[in-house]
Order: structure tokens, then C-alpha cells, then sequence
């Protein structure tokens, strides 16, 4: 079943400045993981009220919602490039990062 995810976000990756990632190694975040992270954390749903908005179950939204998070902090606490999925920009070869399709994914 299709989740009903929010606007498409503007910036689609993110990069230390100080310490770029040198491997090429990228933690890929879904977008149904970002809009979950948009919906609980910055506007301050409850897991029951996500769930609902996106149609999907209060579980799913848990497990999504702690992977999410499990990501992001390994992003910011190694150093590694933090991309979101199906970015356009990529497709496209317009990313102002050099994303790559084919980067090695952790």
C-alpha cells in the first residue's frame, strides 16, 4: 500500500564540511523515513497521529521511525554522507554533490 508522503524536499544530501566523506560511503535514508522524522520530530506528532497520516500502522511507523533516527545519528557521528532515495538530481546528474547512483551504501 502506497504511504501518503508530504512535498518533496529541497535539499536531497547532506556532507560534513570539515571531513568529507573520502570512501564514497552514503547512509541512504527512504522518503517515507525522512516524512516520518519531518512529521514526529519537528512537528511534534505522536507515533498514532504519523501512522495515520500516512496510512500506515502505528508498528510500521515505529520500526520506520527508529531506523530513521539509527541513521542519522550514524551519519553524524562517523562522518558519512547522509543522501535521501529517489532524488531527482541524481537521476538527472544535477547533484551539486557528485552524488553517484552507484555509491556504496551502508
Amino acid at each position: 500500500m502506497p504511504r501518503a508522503l508530504g512535498e518533496p524536499l529541497s535539499s536531497r544530501c547532506f556532507a560534513p564540511e570539515c571531513a568529507p566523506d573520502e570512501e564514497g560511503l552514503a547512509i541512504t535514508l527512504l522518503p517515507e523515513e525522512v516524512e516520518l522524522l519531518r512529521l514526529v520530530d519537528l512537528e511534534g506528532l505522536e507515533q498514532e497521529e504519523a501512522a495515520a497520516v500516512l496510512g500506515v500502522s502505528r508498528r510500521t511507523v515505529w520500526r520506520d521511525l527508529h531506523t530513521a533516527r539509527r541513521k542519522v545519528a550514524e551519519a553524524l557521528t562517523t562522518g558519512k554522507c547522509l543522501r535521501m532515495d529517489r532524488c531527482p538530481r541524481v537521476d538527472e546528474g544535477k547533484c551539486p554533490r557528485k552524488c553517484r547512483r552507484g555509491m556504496q551504501e551502508t
